[in-house]
C-alpha cells in the first residue's frame, strides 16, 4: 500500500493536542495510520453516533489517555508494586480509587479491569469455583456475554441459568427470577443488561439473593454514569459487587472499574491482579480518574438527566415511525425497538415490510447514521439478524441535542429504514450531516 498524506488538524481544534506536538512524528513515520485517525475522527463528526455503549471522551480524558504514564510498569497496588519508580503512578490510581468511592458511595473499589468483561471475570473468580451455578439474564432477553454466554468464559466455565423477560410486558418477572433461583440454588444473581431499557429493583433483587444464599452481583456497565449522575437509582446499597464501564454513560476512557463490599475487597483484588490480569495500564487508570472528577461536577448531573429526556423523546418519535419500543419506553438511556411492529390491537404496524435489524442497521449507515441490530424478547430471527433496533443518547446529548433533535433524528431513521433501494441516501445524508453540523463533536474553540 503506497504511503497517504494525513491531513493537518487546525491549531484551533480542541482534539489537535492528542496528534500533537507529535503528530507530526506519526505523519512522518506513518502516515497511515495518521491517516486512519483522522479519518475517524472525520467519521465521527459527519455522521449521528447512536450506539449505546459508545460516547466520546472529554479532551482531558483523552490527554490523560495518551500521555507517558503509557511507559509505566506496575503491577501490583498503590504502595504495594512489584517495580520501582511508582511513585507518580501511584498516586494517579489513589486518585482514580478515593474520586469512585466518593462517586458510588462504595467501600472499596478497584480501578484496574482493562474492560467490562475483565471486571466480570475477576468477579467469577472472586466469588465461585468453577461449575457453580449463576443465574442471570437471558442473553436474547438483554443479558450479556459474560452473563452466561456460550464461549464466553461464563457459559464455558459455570453452569448458567437464564431468566427470561415477561412475553406479555417484556419486563423482568421477579416471581419468575424468584422461582428460578429457588429451582436452581445459584452461587452468584446477576442483575444488569446490555439491552433492557427500564429501571431494574435492585431490593427485590437483594430479597432474592437472601433467600438462597446466593452473592448479588449488579453488571451496571450501562448505567453507570446515569447513578452517578443521580438520575437513576443506585444499586451500591444493595449490591455485594458491582460491575461498571468507564467509557458508557460515564463519557471516560474504554476500561472497567469494580466496586464492593469492604469484606470482598481482598478477594477482588487478588481476583483482578495476580488471578486475571498482570500490569494495569496506568495510563487509562489516569483517564478514570479524570473522569470520575468530570462526572461528580454539576454540569454531569444536567447531562445524565438530559441523557434520559432525549431517550424518552427519541423512543416516542421512532414509535411514530412504526417501530415499537420493547417494553412500551424507556426510563434510560437506550431503548430496543421491535421493526415488526405491532399496536396495542395486535395489528401489525411495521416500519418496512419484512426488514430486519441487520437490514435496518446497513439501511442507516449507508445514510450515516450509526445504531445495531437488537434481539427483542422471543425474537424468532437470528442473533446475526435479529428483528430490532438498538439506538442510546449518550454521543448526542454530549453534542448539545436535545428533544427538538431526537424528533429530527427519528424522523432521519424511519426514513433510511423503509429507503430499501438506496433512493433516499443522499437527502438523509444531507440532512445528517447539517444536522450534526449544528452540534459539532468537539466543537472548535
Amino acid at each position: 500500500m503506497s504511503p497517504i498524506a494525513a491531513p493537518r488538524l487546525h491549531t484551533a481544534d480542541p482534539i489537535a493536542p492528542f496528534y500533537g506536538p507529535d503528530y507530526g512524528a506519526l505523519v512522518r513515520t506513518d502516515p497511515q495510520i495518521a491517516g486512519v485517525l483522522l479519518d475517524e475522527l472525520e467519521r465521527q463528526r459527519s455522521s449521528l453516533q447512536l450506539i449505546a455503549s459508545e460516547n466520546p471522551a472529554s479532551p482531558a480524558v483523552l490527554a490523560a489517555l495518551g500521555s507517558v504514564l503509557s511507559n509505566k510498569y506496575a503491577e501490583g497496588y498503590p504502595g504495594r508494586r512489584y517495580y520501582g519508580g511508582c511513585a507518580q503512578v501511584d498516586a494517579a490510581e489513589r486518585l482514580a480509587v478515593d474520586r469512585a468511592v466518593a462517586l458510588f458511595g462504595a467501600d472499596h473499589v478497584n480501578v484496574q479491569p482493562h474492560t467490562g468483561a475483565a471486571a466480570n471475570l475477576a468477579v467469577f473468580a472472586a466469588l465461585l469455583t468453577p461449575g457453580e451455578k449463576v443465574l442471570a439474564m437471558a442473553l436474547p432477553h438483554g443479558g450479556h456475554l459474560t452473563h452466561g454466554a456460550q464461549g464466553n468464559f461464563s457459559g464455558t466455565w459455570f453452569e448458567t441459568v437464564g431468566y427470561p423477560v415477561s412475553e406479555q410486558t417484556e419486563l423482568i418477572d421477579y416471581d419468575r427470577v424468584r422461582d428460578l433461583a429457588r429451582e436452581h440454588r445459584p452461587k452468584l444473581i446477576i442483575c444488569g443488561a446490555t439491552a433492557y431499557a427500564r429501571l431494574i429493583d435492585f431490593a427485590a433483587f437483594r430479597a432474592i439473593a437472601d433467600e438462597v444464599g446466593a452473592h448479588l452481583l449488579v453488571d451496571a456497565a450501562h448505567f453507570a454514569g446515569l447513578v452517578a449522575g443521580g438520575v437513576i437509582p443506585s444499586p451500591v446499597p444493595y449490591a455485594d459487587v458491582v460491575t461498571l464501564t468507564t467509557h458508557k454513560t460515564l463519557r471516560g476512557p474504554r476500561g472497567g472499574a469494580i466496586l464492593c463490599r469492604a469484606e470482598l475487597a481482598s478477594a477482588i483484588d487478588r481476583a483482578v491482579f495476580p488471578f486475571t490480569q498482570g500490569g494495569p495500564l496506568m495510563h487509562a487508570i489516569a483517564a478514570k480518574a479524570v473522569a470520575f472528577a468530570e462526572a461528580a461536577k454539576p454540569e454531569f448531573r444536567e447531562y445524565a438527566a438530559q441523557i434520559v429526556a432525549n431517550a424518552r423523546a427519541l423512543t416516542e418519535a421512532l414509535e411514530q415511525e412504526g417501530m415499537r419500543a420493547v417494553s412500551g419506553g424507556t426510563d434510560t438511556h437506550l431503548a430496543v425497538l421491535d421493526l415488526r411492529g405491532r399496536d396495542g390491537a395486535g395489528v401489525r404496524t411495521a416500519v418496512g415490510a419484512k426488514v430486519t435489524g441487520r437490514e435496518a442497521e446497513m439501511r442507516c449507515e449507508r445514510a450515516g447514521i450509526m445504531l445495531n441490530r437488537s434481539c427483542v424478547p422471543y425474537d424468532s430471527a437470528k442473533p446475526m439478524v435479529t428483528s430490532g433496533l438498538r439506538v442510546g443518547t449518550a454521543t448526542v446529548t454530549a453534542q448539545r441535542m436535545k428533544e427538538p433533535e431526537m424528533r429530527r433524528i427519528a424522523t432521519l431513521i424511519g426514513r433510511a429504514v423503509r429507503d430499501a433501494d438506496g433512493v433516499a441516501v443522499p437527502a438523509v445524508e444531507k440532512e445528517v450531516a447539517e444536522l450534526v453540523g449544528e452540534f459539532p463533536l468537539y466543537r472548535p474553540r
